[in-house]
């Protein structure tokens, strides 16, 4: 694999300008080490360490109050009763978590030991709404996620941090939380015995912590603004807030300076582009960019939508070009609101990079249900970042994942569209036809060993690199009509 390791150190000096920002509505984390791996995983008292220190505590009493900036509760598992049902074999022994009360949190998942061990079996969890008293029913949480990571042998995957970890679920603002997790039971038709869980269980619970403060209107006068909603599809009241200098930490400055050919520094949303201006700024940003390209869309960048830049590393890995795109779906099911996906988006990048041990978020970009397009990974959203989506084709590839469970219900129209704009704009810096095919190498997987040449859609699904059901079958079938409008907006 080539890929090339830039150091954000040249553009910290960024830092020390002062940008009229909305005033921050959160209060400022504990500095830490943007370049250390995630801590390990011995426990610490609530409270304690970094924002993205992993916590394990006894159940706080009921109301209390959720980090601002964020915060993960890292629970171990304990052996739970086997089942008293043994139609279907005999089981190995399950874990679990009784009934219990915790810090608010809204997004949950389990992590394990060994990256390279496999969990067969099922996990499950159910939540309890902050402040209420019912329960919800028992929900699945999708188990296998190994398939979703850096390439083998990349030195991400080598850093001995990554954790082996099931996809995440977004549950909502919750204060209790139940999880079982039982092996597949043994087959004695074929004499096959029970396959024993990983070793080293957590049940991860994330608190995405607060939404930013919202971007001044352009044209507000001076003290005084009037925002409008930052997302699609869930207009909110415009606000009167007044204006203080924020100062960019130097990690926010370095993400932000890597756009900076596309927005001023720390905006939060680059804006939309006509088809002109679109070919008139690739001859700047992408030189080799040929006359296919389509619009460039509307994207909420890293600060808009509240990414904490302490908690990644702080290089930007990079890889050649741009060659194809992997759409997913995100499998953190779809009971969310468009305004609640910001916080979808911190709370995956805390559970990326905090609990799974990755260098950062893993895909390049996301799009949610109201076609709203957000930056992923750290590293600049035109140019060939290196993520971890897609394992053993990450490199040359970006990876886009639609926010939502799309197995057995239909993507939104808006989603769709959002991927082939989002497709015909990068795919086009780079030469791409989005109706066309490519030749990718493996860099190892579950269908393809290492170094086999593979000829792909320009736009596949996850499931044409790996023996995955992502990104669902209901978006699968819709990748066909997201290839035509991606070309046709393309000019082809």
């Amino acid at each position: 694999m080539r890929t090339l390791l830039v150091t954000s150190v040249g553009v910290t000096c960024a830092a020390a300008l002062t940008l009229p920002l909305a005033a921050p509505a959160l209060s400022a984390p504990a500095a830490h080490s943007a370049s250390a791996r995630p801590p390990s995983l011995s426990p610490e008292s609530p409270g304690s360490g970094p924002p993205s220190a992993r916590t394990e505590a006894a159940p706080p009493p009921t109301g209390t109050t959720r980090a601002p900036a964020g915060s993960t509760q890292s629970l171990p598992l304990e052996p739970l009763a086997a089942p008293s049902d043994r139609s279907v074999g005999p089981a190995a022994p399950g874990q679990g978590l009784d009934r219990r009360t915790a810090r608010p949190f809204s997004l949950v998942g389990v992590v394990w030991d060994d990256a390279e061990a496999e969990l067969h079996g099922t996990v499950q969890v159910r939540t309890r709404a902050t402040g209420g008293t019912s329960w919800s029913d028992w929900q699945d949480v999708e188990t296998h996620n190994a398939e979703h990571a850096a390439d083998l042998g990349s030195a991400e995957r080598a850093s001995g941090a990554v954790r082996g970890a099931t996809a995440p679920l977004w549950v909502g603002d919750s204060d209790g939380v139940e999880v079982r997790v039982r092996p597949e039971a043994a087959d004695p038709r074929h004499r096959s015995a029970a396959v024993p869980l990983p070793e080293g269980l957590r049940l991860e619970l994330v608190d995405p912590g607060e939404d930013p403060a919202p971007e001044p209107a352009p044209d507000a006068p001076a003290g005084r603004t009037a925002t409008q909603a930052m997302f699609v599809g869930n207009p909110v009241p415009p606000t009167t807030t007044g204006l203080v200098p924020e100062v960019l930490t130097a990690e926010s400055a370095a993400t932000s300076a890597v756009n900076a050919d596309l927005a001023p520094l720390g905006a939060a949303v680059i804006p939309a582009l006509t088809k002109a201006e679109t070919a008139e700024e690739a001859a700047i940003v992408a030189a080799g960019a040929k006359p296919y390209i389509g619009p460039r869309p509307r994207i909420v960048t890293r600060k808009g939508w509240g990414a904490d830049e302490k908690l990644r590393e702080r290089d930007f890995a990079y890889t050649k070009s741009v060659k194809a795109a992997f759409v997913h779906h995100s499998a953190t099911g779809n009971n969310y609101t468009c305004k609640q996906a910001p916080s979808v988006l911190r709370s995956i990048y805390r559970y990326h990079v905090t609990s799974s041990g990755w260098r950062d978020f893993g895909y390049n970009f996301a799009v949610d249900k109201c076609g709203n397009i957000y930056e992923g990974r750290a590293g600049g959203v035109s140019k060939a970042v290196l993520g971890a989506h897609t394992l053993g084709f990450n490199t040359n590839t970006m990876g886009i994942a639609v926010l939502g469970t799309y197995s057995t219900t239909n993507p939104p129209a808006a989603a769709v569209t959002a991927v082939s704009k989002l497709t015909a704009w990068k795919l086009g810096l780079f030469g791409a036809n989005p109706k066309g095919k490519v030749t990718l190498v493996s860099g190892g997987s579950g269908k393809y060993k290492k170094g086999k040449k593979v000829k792909m859609k320009v736009i596949s699904g996850h499931r044409n690199a790996f023996a995955t059901e992502c990104p669902g079958e209901r978006l699968y079938k819709k990748l066909g009509k997201a290839r035509t409008s991606s070309a046709k907006l393309q000019g082809r």
